[in-house]
């Protein structure tokens, strides 16, 4: 046992490498020679202790073959060989490289030594008899006393660092969930404008709105994402006769009631793979990317419903599943298919039998610059939600030809099923870090199944629409986003039935935002939208919509 163990402590191997280094690290800023390249002890992150990223983490090897880097032709080996399968006192990095020509900071050799000491320690007090010769020991003693206030910071540091984590796991609000929020504070009005379809949009007063999110990120194993939103909105879009112009952050009614506005869980069957079960108020982009630097979901970016997103992407609405495949980095496919009104058992409703939109999309990036997406949707009782009113069929036939109400009391309203085939293109490219170019075209055929009892001719629509987009990311400030959106909102370019009549003239949306940056938890946008010959039709007044969107998240 003697004899073993001084011979294992004594090493020539080992003690040649600590001499090696520590007078290296002693002496300062001396340099390895051509033919020597420091020897590095212990290989940590690059960063000060405390940058504790996934990247820069370090991880024990047990054999010298484990480092990629290391030959056993480097001068070296034997040294590193013996303190890695004998001592456990070596670490790599992740992508099993050990870095060795790389210059070595006094922390990673204090780092290094307090590994190799606490390993000497151990056998020290295992061991019996006589152990090492007093020139071994001075040598260990001066590397300790010489690192002391090194070895001192670092367990400082530690100590630190345990008492934060102890502090945050004390006050955390869950172990497998994190709480967030978002309030969405709005301030908007018609800045322009005369009638538009027989509405006078003057009589429109300033309106202040909030649209406030609860949102709940819950993981079970770290790879996947159960996620729960609650909300309450009462912003309302101004009335000006058209659906042209809306914005995305109002509400459908203006109440305050709280309610459960998102519900879905998300996870990777494989490393290629990406799944999403939506139990709730399912979006496009919930299962795909909409290639759009101003979809923001309302909070950021675009300020109106169609500068956020292709509007065939809306007749994307309710529960279902998604499924995304990545062929590679630069190739994905994403199929999904959403009910509009899921839990209801009433006839023309359900799951399979009321409204759906069953969404493909090809995805192509070829580069971080330059992003392009295919999209086809098919869908049956869906609105585009912007554009025209007569590019909204199923709404338009209400309006127009459920009678009015008399004495006997409310009708019923008229209600005709559209199944529309939609084609989508959208793509992006970044031309510098401040500078990104945009747009879309989407095409739309939407065909009525019924004639309402022969009031109403079989037909079908052409609806046409499109936008280029112009960003200037980190604009006056970091963070901070100017944007520019000129485009046609859905018109429609050619109808079979006579109800429903083409648009013949075509109205313009033009959008300007400039959303700064306050802090990291606030920006502030103020934005215009202005509509030339509101609903595609030239007797109406230029509408010009101003909006001041605040946003706060936590």
């Amino acid at each position: 046992m003697q004899k073993s163990w001084k011979s294992l402590l004594v090493s020539p191997a080992v003690l040649g490498t600590i001499l090696l280094v520590g007078n290296t690290a002693i002496a300062g800023e001396t340099s390895p020679t051509s033919e020597v390249s420091e020897p590095n002890l212990v290989v940590t992150p690059e960063k000060k202790v405390g940058n504790n990223t996934q990247e820069q983490q370090i991880a024990q090897v047990t054999s010298v073959s484990q480092l990629s880097d290391v030959q056993p032709t480097d001068w070296a080996f034997q040294a590193l060989q013996s303190l890695v399968e004998r001592y456990g006192c070596i670490a790599g990095y992740p992508n099993s490289t050990y870095r060795g020509n790389r210059p070595l900071t006094r922390y990673e050799f204090a780092a290094g030594l307090n590994a190799c000491l606490d390993r000497v320690n151990e056998l020290v007090a295992t061991a019996t008899g006589e152990l090492v010769t007093k020139e071994d020991l001075a040598t260990l003693q001066k590397l300790q006393e010489e690192f002391s206030a090194e070895l001192a910071t670092l367990r400082g540091r530690v100590d630190t660092l345990e008492a934060k984590n102890a502090e945050l796991e004390a006050n955390q609000f869950s172990t497998t969930t994190k709480l967030t929020g978002q309030v969405v504070a709005v301030i908007s009005d018609v800045l322009g404008g005369d009638d538009v379809n027989d509405v006078d949009v003057r009589d429109n007063n300033t309106t202040f709105g909030a649209r406030s999110r609860i949102e709940l990120n819950t993981s079970f194993t770290g790879k996947d994402t159960l996620f729960t939103r609650l909300q309450a909105n009462n912003i309302q879009n101004p009335e000006i006769g058209t659906p042209e112009g809306s914005l995305f952050f109002a509400g459908d009614d203006g109440t305050t009631d709280v309610f459960i506005d998102a519900l879905w869980y998300r996870f990777s069957p494989t490393e290629s793979t990406e799944v999403i079960a939506i139990a709730n108020a399912g979006a496009a982009d919930d299962v795909t990317s909409t290639v759009n630097l101003f979809d923001g979901d309302g909070a950021f970016g675009a300020l109106s419903t169609f500068g956020t997103r292709n509007p065939i992407y809306y007749q994307m609405d309710g529960a279902g599943l998604g499924v995304t495949q990545n062929f590679s980095d630069s190739l994905a496919l994403s199929l999904a298919y959403l009910a509009s009104s899921p839990n209801d058992p009433s006839d023309d409703n359900g799951l399979f039998n009321g409204g759906y939109g069953a969404l493909a999309q090809l995805t192509f990036q070829p580069s971080d610059r330059f992003t392009v997406g295919l999209t086809y949707i098919n869908a049956y009782n869906q609105e585009l939600g912007t554009g025209s009113r007569r590019a909204n069929p199923i709404s338009f036939l209400q309006s127009e030809l459920t009678p009015p109400a008399d004495v006997t009391g409310e009708p019923e309203p008229v209600s005709v099923p559209f199944s529309n085939n939609s084609y989508g293109l959208q793509a992006s490219f970044q031309f510098s870090d401040n500078l990104v170019l945009g747009g879309w075209v989407g095409y739309t055929n939407a065909k009525n199944l019924s004639t309402q009892g022969g009031t109403i001719d079989r037909g079908k629509l052409d609806i046409w629409n499109w936008a280029v987009t112009l960003g200037f990311p980190d604009l006056g400030s970091k963070g901070s986003l100017a944007g520019i959106i000129v485009g046609m909102e859905p018109k429609v370019t050619s109808s079979s039935i006579d109800q429903i009549n083409e648009d013949e003239d075509t109205s313009y949306h033009i959008e300007a935002f400039y959303q700064y940056q306050v802090s990291d938890n606030i920006t502030i946008t103020p934005g215009v939208i202005w509509l030339t010959a509101p609903d595609h039709n030239n007797n109406n007044n230029d509408a010009i919509i101003g909006a001041l969107r605040t946003t706060f998240s936590f």
